[in-house]
């Protein structure tokens, strides 16, 4: 199911598309992307195998990073790994288009938790001023508030050894290195 909440364009998890959606909630765009172009990037990645490696053996979606980062940079823009020794303050917010966390996730068959874990892509964006957490298992966006709020809720994500944080920006930000401040600030 997707939808607009108080304006904030918020797609809910269907299968194992949360990679999709992850992309679809950072661009706020029901037509950012589609599973059959997330597929066909799959194919692009691993032109002759039988089974690819960058989604799901079923079909479902379990995207991986290549993929969107592949994804990313056909909208122009890039996705930089996060190093969680340095603090989410040394981030130049002004030219980051928004994040991409990933979380590690409990694998169930129905009511069954199987000894599995598997990853799952969150969105993280400003949208009118605030920052939302844009997780497709929400029912709705999360307010996560300011930047000191949004620098706060990274250093708690980041504390996590399992949780890994991407950095989404234009191709220009990228190459310029404008993403991060002049002073580099250490955790």
């Amino acid at each position: 199911m997707n939808g607009i909440s108080g304006g904030i364009y918020h797609e809910k998890q269907v299968k194992e598309l949360c990679a999709l959606h992850a992309l679809n909630n950072l661009f706020q765009s029901r037509d950012a992307f589609t599973k059959p172009e997330l597929d066909e990037i799959c194919q692009s990645l691993s032109p002759h195998v039988w089974i690819n490696p960058h989604k799901s053996l079923l079909g479902l979606g379990n995207y991986d990073v290549n993929v969107i980062m592949s994804a990313l940079q056909k909208k122009g823009c890039e996705a930089i790994w996060f190093d969680k020794r340095k603090a989410p303050e040394c981030l130049e917010l002004a030219h980051i288009k928004g994040f991409i966390l990933n979380v590690p996730s409990d694998y169930r068959l129905g009511f069954v938790l199987l000894p599995l874990k598997k990853r799952h892509w969150v969105a993280i964006r400003r949208v009118s001023g605030i920052y939302y957490n844009l997780d497709s298992k929400l029912d709705a966006p999360h307010a996560i508030g300011q930047e000191s709020d949004l620098m706060h809720y990274l250093r708690e994500q980041l504390d996590s050894k399992e949780k890994e944080l991407f950095i989404v920006v234009s191709r220009e930000v990228d190459e310029k290195h404008l993403w991060e401040k002049d002073e580099i600030i250490d955790r």
